[in-house]
């Protein structure tokens, strides 16, 4: 183990060592604020600490074996107990080091999932709307709700664009890696000739932010104005200014919505998508400034950056951050997502682990 890692390992068990204490203080539920914040940390360090400590025994337990090498009779025992211990201790590292790795903080949170037809004309729209039920189908099998913010229905049907709200534990962690430009290649249900069509969608999904703690929205740079609804008709439909616009002033982001009858409930959906888009623009703004010195892997999520292909006719998908292409179309855009899904968080940690292992050597 490099003395780098085995230095910021050891300082955390000495942490472990001091939140102990702290928590198990008489008057540790004083402050119940910080109790959570301290059991918090004391749960995050624990397998940490407890791998790390099972490193150090099985370590001393080869330094002892190794000491047996000079005796007859303890030789062949010795020989076999620094084999498997050392099999155990490469094990054990590389599982130190993936839970050193980075946690991203955002990655239990809801997300916001915004899906707009691109070049495309019709078949685009018929596109965004399958995608939606894609995403909707990977909700359910994840046991997560879906709610949806604003949207505006194709001429023929799907979406021109459509933003909806995904409520679940994991919810980014397992969604974050699907911004970006997506493709269809297939033949249109309007298209007479059989010809293969090409068209485009793009996808954005970020975390729903706490407009609280994680964004400030001053009153002075909002401009709110309110219009009727459009829609399909109905008692209630451009009888009352119950959709919302909101402008952001200093970033000129603008967030519609009208899915709502009240006007309050409109406001309050379209607060929550402009705090959770320019949180985004932010955490965009950081990672670009990172890429300049590293770009990872996966990709940087630029809503322009295509990265996936549906070709139906040979019933295959293609990711082309990570080159994998899967014959499983029907199941896929019936939300089995998985395989993909699985593929990129590890690839992702691949490059993490990368990334600490230059950190560490230099």
């Amino acid at each position: 183990m490099k003395p780098s890692i085995a230095a910021k390992l050891d300082s955390l068990a000495r942490r472990l060592d001091e939140l102990e204490g702290l928590l198990s203080a008489e008057n540790a539920t004083r402050d119940m604020e910080q109790y959570r914040r301290l059991s918090r940390e004391h749960s995050e360090l624990t397998p940490v600490v407890s791998l790390f400590r099972e490193f150090r025994e099985i370590e001393a337990d080869v330094a002892e074996a190794q000491q047996m090498l000079d005796d007859p009779q303890m030789k062949v025992y010795a020989e076999s107990e620094i084999k498997s211990g050392r099999e155990r201790i490469e094990r054990i590292e590389i599982g130190l080091q993936q839970l050193l790795l980075p946690k991203d903080p955002n990655d239990e949170r809801n997300i916001f999932l915004e899906i707009r037809a691109g070049t495309g004309g019709d078949e685009s729209a018929l596109f965004s709307g399958d995608l939606f039920r894609m995403y909707v189908r990977f909700a359910e099998r994840n046991g997560w709700q879906v709610e949806i913010i604003s949207e505006s229905p194709g001429e023929v049907g799907g979406y021109k664009e459509i933003i909806a709200r995904i409520i679940g534990q994991g919810a980014y962690s397992k969604l974050k890696f699907e911004s970006g430009g997506h493709r269809v290649q297939r033949v249109p249900a309007t298209e007479t000739q059989g010809r293969i069509h090409t068209s485009a969608c793009t996808v954005a999904v970020f975390p729903e932010a706490d407009r609280i703690e994680d964004v400030v929205l001053n009153p002075a740079e909002l401009r709110i104005d309110t219009y009727r609804a459009s829609g399909a008709g109905g008692q209630h439909v451009n009888k009352t200014d119950s959709a919302v616009r909101v402008t952001h002033l200093p970033t000129g982001i603008v967030v519609e919505c009208q899915d709502g009858r009240s006007q309050h409930k409109n406001k309050d959906k379209a607060l929550s998508v402009l705090a959770a888009r320019i949180r985004d623009k932010q955490m965009r703004d950081q990672r670009s400034k990172e890429a300049a010195t590293r770009k990872s892997l996966i990709g940087s999520g630029d809503r322009s950056e295509r990265i996936r292909t549906y070709n139906f006719p040979q019933g295959r998908v293609t990711d082309h951050r990570i080159n994998l292409t899967l014959y499983k179309i029907a199941q896929i855009m019936d939300g089995d997502l998985f395989e993909l899904t699985d593929a990129l968080s590890a690839e992702h940690q691949a490059e993490q682990l990368a990334q600490l292992a230059e950190e560490t050597a230099a």
